[in-house]
């Protein structure tokens, strides 16, 4: 991934008519993004916060250049959403949809495989460049522009520590939220590829749970990839095999997908870990 990937100024809603889409196309304008339309079919001729309403992706572009989709629509049909993006040929596709089932998951995966389109969730809460594009729901008002980058699989938990490194004058460059379902688009590699690539990035802030392997795969590049500081923090340092944190991804299976665990291998790759949300961002304070 590029960095003006997230930094493209022509953004489009999938859903916009929908309480949802609508409230938080309010929000992304107030936060500086450039919606230039929205889609619901059957709805075309509407106006939605005076951005106008189509059809379809395709009658958007016949008016507008389309570099990001923020999608709002239902879970059931997410997957022809994300498809008319990928077929649209959108660069970054952004899906905050909670609930997508796995086997739509398992085709978009494949359809997303050698197309140019990089997929943001589902279940995410999106992106933010504070100061720059708010795609999604991360409040900009908890924001500061930075050179600290956030990747985190919890939207809570960005939110918090988003919040909680602006009050300390730390401010962001990215806050990414990978989205909490087991199958998603990017990852923990992917962004911290970018951040390590990126030069307006000094140190990189990583928030994982319980539950699968992407801590451990993360560790894994963080020793032979990344040279910047790294701060992690992993969470469910209390929970108990089997219990399910929240959504699908955070289901502790086995002890090698425990917080210990997982908080063990990014020690050893060489981040400096922290048990709470308040011991991270005291840990980066201190490393300031």
């Amino acid at each position: 991934m590029k960095s003006t990937l997230f930094s493209a100024q022509n953004v489009i809603v999938q859903g916009i008519t929908g309480g949802h889409g609508r409230f938080q196309t309010k929000a992304m304008l107030a936060a500086g993004t450039n919606v230039v339309a929205g889609t619901t079919p059957g709805k075309a001729g509407q106006v939605v916060e005076d951005v106008p309403v189509y059809d379809s992706i395709a009658d958007i572009q016949k008016e507008h250049t389309v570099d990001t989709t923020v999608i709002f629509v239902p879970a059931p049909f997410a997957k022809s959403a994300i498809f008319e993006a990928i077929t649209a040929h959108i660069p970054l596709i952004v899906c905050i949809t909670e609930g997508v089932p796995i086997h739509d998951m398992i085709q978009i995966k494949k359809r997303l495989a050698g197309s140019g389109s990089s997929l943001i969730g589902p279940n995410s809460p999106g992106v933010i460049i504070p100061g720059v594009n708010k795609l999604g729901i991360i409040p900009a008002n908890m924001s500061l522009p930075g050179r600290t980058a956030i990747v985190s699989r919890s939207g809570t938990l960005t939110y918090e520590t988003m919040a909680g490194l602006s009050a300390k004058g730390i401010g962001q460059r990215y806050v990414i939220g990978t989205g909490g379902d087991r199958i998603r688009g990017t990852g923990f590699i992917d962004c911290l590829e970018l951040f390590e690539n990126d030069p307006e990035v000094d140190q990189i802030v990583l928030i994982g749970e319980i539950g699968g392997t992407d801590e451990q795969l993360a560790a894994d590049y963080i020793a032979t990839s990344v040279t910047k500081p790294v701060f992690a923090y992993v969470a469910g340092h209390h929970a108990p095999v089997g219990v399910q944190l929240g959504h699908a991804g955070a289901i502790l299976g086995s002890a090698d997908e425990s917080a210990a665990s997982k908080t063990e291998a990014l020690a050893k790759a060489g981040a400096h870990v922290a048990t709470s949300i308040t011991g991270l961002i005291e840990l980066i304070v201190d490393n300031k």
